[in-house]
């Protein structure tokens, strides 16, 4: 695995992906400008719906995602020629991945030997499926491998291997020292990268919504219609990925030709050209929206100024413009959505359905598993010490990475199915939707935990002995879960309805784009007359395709969960109202589930049969929670979980001083 590409990258061709990139931003930034308009109406729209039911029953937390801390030595193939040394890595809390030659390189504050941000690799802990993976990168045309050069790959097989794989990356080939240090790293590594991959999903900006929105709509605009995992990664992360899938068909017949060595030798040389081609585009486009992020400041603020005064005139003309294109393109509609789409709509929707409710299940028995354990340390081991422990343990359930790989597993199981029943959709997102099921599930768990604590801590008075702060500590556990069932209830609606929606919407506008395309001049004028780019007749268009989709979607749900209304979203606004003349979006945060799916989640709820919680128990009123609501919240006042330990007696003891103090303070190296 010795071979170079032939040449590196001459100055010609860094400045021929300088063009590239140029051309990329000249062709996205006008779309990308639109939808900042858009976004930013939607955004003024929903704030002006009243609010007729509560939101989240859970206490957000303010703890951001990460991924802990993770250091130690492995065996890393670097190098030219490559051979396997011995390195320290340290897996940074914002998923960066460095490597030095030593720990004490590391604790003397030395520079890496190399790092890398984790998005878009793929972790494989078998030898034999990466070097699989090798064979297929640069194929000879005999096939035959066995005069290939020396590989250290194969002059020296690897017991507990961790390759990082990367579609246009150099690959990160390490070895752990045992099956236990191999396992921990993988379960890092996997959440460093979902962690990345994420960034602008979990994101509640309009510029994130709009950023996310106008790449789908350039790609297409140049025949991609499919949603796909091109879109995990930062805004300059994604662009870099975009062009990538490009220029890749270019660079592999231009370039793999001249590479020297055979088989993975070649394969190996090809990974190394690809990084260095990435790392120019990569370069080229964080510069593009580092140098538009000025004007999109402006244009946000514009925006709002412009967009708020008239935004009831825009959006009675966006309903009637919307109804009348109904009309218009109702029969090609319906006969797509009948004949393409009614039949796969229920098996989508089950699958989804089950991978959601298999994770959240799972976190609700290990949420329950959490309180429970508190409950009877406080009662048979009041001492402050251990208190301490098992207090820091429960908060931090949400980012321990083996604690969590239960339910992130569980996320996992559908995928194969989901992939074989999406994909005649040109739908190739399953990683997202995994990854973004295994978001929701780490942040309804981190909620829980933040209410768990802050009820906790308003309930628990110096006036209470050690059992009877064991008995109301019962009662905030029975209350969280009643909270948590209801917040899962409405996420589970709303992401199986969001991504039903990623699945089927891009593949009913590929369908139906030669015939309808004509019906829109008829209406853009009426849409131009307003004047203001937040309304266009394409976006009226898609809300059309997407009130008629969410009508079906709606009634699967019905179906499915047992529920009498179903009108919830992703983001939390009903987009079947943006195509209904008039009408203002309505929210409904039913939880009911049909007594089949309440029975299968409805286990994870560990009570017992006669639980001491007593189900007509109100925690009183909260007027004044402390301003940090999670396990490490950052630069906000401190929560105290305060028991009064008293040994059973019956004089009570003196107060113990408050267990802990929730602050997140990184390093300072971090």
């Amino acid at each position: 695995m010795g071979g170079r590409p032939s040449s590196p990258l001459d100055k010609r061709q860094q400045q021929h992906l300088r063009d590239q990139v140029e051309v990329l931003l000249r062709s996205f930034l006008p779309q990308y400008r639109l939808q900042l308009a858009a976004s930013v109406l939607q955004q003024i729209s929903r704030e002006l719906v009243p609010q007729e039911l509560a939101g989240s029953q859970l206490l957000p937390s303010k703890k951001l995602p990460r991924v802990r801390e993770h250091r130690g030595p492995l065996t890393q193939l670097r190098g030219h020629p490559p051979q396997w040394q011995p390195t320290f890595c340290v897996l940074r809390g914002n998923g960066h991945l460095e490597w030095f030659s030593r720990r004490e390189e590391f604790e003397n504050g030395g520079r890496p030997l190399g790092s890398t941000a984790l998005t878009g690799y793929t972790v494989l802990t078998c030898q034999r499926e990466y070097l699989r993976l090798l064979d297929t990168l640069c194929p000879d045309a005999s096939g035959d491998h066995t005069q290939e050069e020396p590989d250290p790959l194969l002059e020296m097989p690897v017991s507990f291997p961790l390759f990082l794989q990367h579609p246009f990356r150099r690959h990160l080939c390490l070895s752990a020292a045992t099956a236990e240090a191999q396992r921990a790293w993988r379960l890092a590594l996997q959440g460093g990268i979902r962690l990345r991959g994420t960034v602008l999903q979990r994101s509640q900006a309009p510029a994130a919504h709009a950023f996310l929105e106008a790449v789908r709509l350039y790609r297409q605009h140049r025949g991609h219609f499919g949603h796909d995992d091109l879109t995990l990664g930062s805004d300059a992360e994604v662009l870099t990925a975009v062009l990538m899938r490009d220029l890749l068909p270019e660079l592999r017949a231009q370039t793999q030709p001249g590479l020297r060595g055979a088989g993975r030798a070649r394969a190996w040389a090809w990974t190394e050209l690809l990084d260095a081609v990435h790392a120019a585009v990569l370069a080229g486009a964080s510069a593009g929206l580092r140098a538009f992020q000025p004007e999109k400041d402006e244009l946000l603020s514009a925006l709002e100024r412009t967009i708020r005064p008239d935004v009831d005139q825009m959006m009675r003309l966006r309903g009637r413009v919307a109804g009348k294109l109904r009309t218009a393109v109702q029969g090609p509609l319906e006969s797509c959505l009948r004949g393409k789409v009614d039949a796969q709509l229920p098996r989508v929707s089950q699958t989804l359905l089950s991978i959601v409710e298999a994770a959240l299940a799972a976190v609700q028995t290990l949420l329950a598993q959490g309180m429970d354990r508190l409950c009877r340390h406080l009662r048979a081991n009041p001492s402050g010490a251990r208190l301490r422990r098992e207090v820091h343990s429960f908060g931090e359930m949400p980012w321990d990475p083996e604690l969590m790989q239960t339910c992130f597993r569980e996320a996992e199981r559908s995928q194969g199915r989901l992939e074989q029943l999406a994909v005649p959709f040109g739908f190739l997102g399953a990683r997202s939707l995994v990854f973004g099921a295994q978001d929701l599930a780490q942040q309804l768990m981190a909620d829980a935990v933040a209410t768990f604590l802050q009820l906790a801590d308003q309930c628990l008075t110096s006036a209470l002995d050690c059992h009877q702060a064991a008995q109301q500590l019962e009662k905030v556990r029975g209350r969280v879960l009643k909270k948590f069932w209801s917040d899962s209830g409405s996420a589970l609606r709303r992401f199986v309805r969001g991504w039903q929606l990623c699945v089927f919407l891009p593949f009913v506008r590929s369908q139906l784009e030669p015939r309808c395309r004509a019906e829109l001049r008829e209406f853009e004028g009426d849409v131009l007359a307003v004047g203001s780019p937040a309304l266009t007749i394409e976006g009226v268009y898609e809300d059309v395709i997407r009130g008629a989709l969410l009508q079906r979607i709606d009634g699967e749900l019905k179906k499915a969960l047992g529920a009498s209304d179903v009108s919830c979203t992703r983001d939390g606004c009903s987009e079947a109202a943006w195509g209904q003349a008039g009408a203002a979006p309505k929210f409904n945060s039913v939880t009911s589930f049909s007594a089949e799916r309440r029975e299968r989640m409805g286990t994870a709820l560990c009570l017992p049969e006669k639980s001491s919680v007593d189900s007509s128990w109100q925690l009183p009123q909260v007027t004044s929670l402390p301003a940090a609501s999670g396990a490490g919240s950052c630069g906000t006042s401190p929560m105290f979980f305060s028991f009064q330990l008293s040994a059973g007696t019956d004089t009570p003891q003196r107060w113990f001083p408050p267990i802990l103090s929730w602050r997140f303070e990184p390093s300072r190296r971090e």
